[in-house]
């Protein structure tokens, strides 16, 4: 039963509040109810008002009425304080799995102040700010993510409890945002792609893209070098963890390929993750070979997130 009225209601909101990159609030988007306080005020008045009755007293009726004056003008004043604010979608950046992603949203003024604007994604705590007569703040949300693929937050709620916190006035808007949400990165060895051998392997073509033709001396041990250039000799005599290192060798680009990995799929797709951070920093061109999907060999800023984007979206995301 609760499922389907909320999707009833996610319905009813869709048509009465349509997804928008820029949404001005007003009465039709705005909804107002008493607050916890609000109830427990109204349960007073009550109670006052049975008294006044009961001993016929004017002084308790006029208190009573006086109160309750209050918190009808106190709804006007809620239901202003949110009325007119106009919220527009920031920019959002890419984020990896398992870190918080930052959403912007600018709130904008085009005639009065508004006063203690709330807003967030429940049940995370929600974010206050002032915003000036005809003026404009930005405010960044956090948003945990889980798996990677496209998240879109739903629907941001913005409300306003000013001045008294007697009533609450709300709004429910979709500022159609979507946070693009890559790999979680996993440390790991890089396997024999398709087409090397097992000399490339053992020099390092594959795992560092380095080539096997010169011996160019040791160098201290990184994750994800092959444990098979580990030099244990040196090891033994206490001189750490130290792996054999070649002078690059030409004609030969490495290729991170999906098909040649085990484990499972997101497994697979953390572990190039990994890879194609690690080698963008090296400055060491490769491709990109998934199922359905080749990037060709290239380097730099714009190889770097295509290849992210790529394992990110492979098969519609997780």
């Amino acid at each position: 039963m609760t499922g389907a009225f909320r999707q009833h209601w996610n319905r009813w909101l869709a048509r009465r509040i349509p997804a928008a990159s820029s949404v001005q609030l007003n009465q039709r988007r705005i909804f107002i109810l008493p607050t916890r306080v609000g109830v427990a005020f109204l349960f007073a008045l009550l109670v006052m008002l049975l008294a006044a009755i009961n001993y016929q007293n004017s002084l308790a009726y006029g208190l009573t009425f006086l109160l309750g004056s209050v918190f009808v003008v106190t709804i006007l004043h809620t239901y202003r304080n949110l009325a007119g604010l106009v919220l527009h979608a920031g920019s959002v950046g890419a984020v990896f799995a398992g870190e918080a992603a930052r959403l912007r949203v600018r709130l904008e003024s085009r005639s009065r102040a508004h006063e203690a604007i709330a807003l967030g994604w429940p049940p995370a705590d929600l974010q206050q700010q002032d915003v000036a007569a005809q003026g404009s703040v930005e405010c960044e949300l956090g948003l945990q993510t889980e798996r990677r693929g496209w998240l879109h937050p739903g629907r941001l709620r913005v409300e306003s409890r000013f001045p008294l916190g007697l009533l609450v006035a709300w709004s429910h808007v979709d500022l159609d945002q979507a946070v693009l949400v890559y790999p979680r990165p996993l440390e790991g060895e890089l396997p024999l792609a398709r087409g090397g051998s097992e000399d490339d392997e053992q020099a390092g073509l594959i795992s560092q893209g380095r080539g096997s033709d010169d011996f160019q001396g040791l160098r201290t041990y990184q994750p994800g070098d092959s444990r098979r250039r580990l030099h244990w000799k040196a090891y033994s005599r206490g001189q750490g963890l130290l792996v054999k290192d070649f002078a690059a060798q030409t004609g030969r680009d490495l290729l991170l390929d999906f098909d040649v990995l085990s484990g499972d799929r997101e497994s697979r797709l953390s572990l190039l993750c990994h890879w194609v951070l690690v080698l963008s920093e090296r400055q060491q061109p490769f491709a990109l070979q998934l199922p359905n999907e080749s990037l060709p060999v290239a380097i730099g800023e714009r190889h770097r997130e295509q290849c992210l984007r790529a394992l990110a979206l492979h098969g519609g995301g997780a």
